[in-house]
């Protein structure tokens, strides 16, 4: 029988991030396992647009604010689930390609399970690039649970 102990739980804050918490939540209770939740500011935003481009002083600023509140949000739901479920969980917050970042965690980490949504709040980019679930169960070198809404 498959007994994980560390679960990667990539999240982007979208309900279909949280569906896959909740069942990586019950996968950890039932084996004593520790969840690592992550989430990754994309890299892959461009700053410019054709002839317009944002200054660079208002990205750092929303660079800030974006990680300012994905600490506060992480931080609050890893606490509230260590407290109502008694499960270890720890959380990071890093910059990169999703599905690059998260691949990385998962070797640098020994993750033997990620638990990922099947959607997340890409929208019509996702058809345009391939989604981040897809290429992580492609590139991930243990089990990939892959949770759809």
């Amino acid at each position: 029988m498959f007994a994980p102990k560390h679960i990667l739980v990539p999240t982007d804050f979208s309900k279909y991030s949280d569906a896959a918490l909740k069942k990586a939540i019950d996968i950890a209770s039932r084996h004593e396992a520790k969840i690592y939740l992550l989430h990754v500011i994309d890299k892959g935003i461009q700053d410019c647009a054709i002839d317009y481009c944002l200054d660079y002083r208002l990205i750092e600023a929303l660079k800030r604010d974006s990680l300012r509140e994905a600490k506060a949000k992480l931080k609050k739901e890893a606490d509230g689930i260590a407290k109502k479920k008694k499960i270890k969980i720890s959380f990071d917050i890093k910059r990169g390609f999703p599905a690059e970042v998260i691949l990385s965690e998962q070797k640098a980490k020994k993750i033997d399970l990620v638990v990922i949504s099947s959607h997340g709040k890409t929208g019509i980019l996702k058809q345009m690039m391939g989604s981040v679930a897809d290429k992580v169960v492609k590139g991930a070198s243990c089990p990939v649970m892959v949770v759809k809404p």
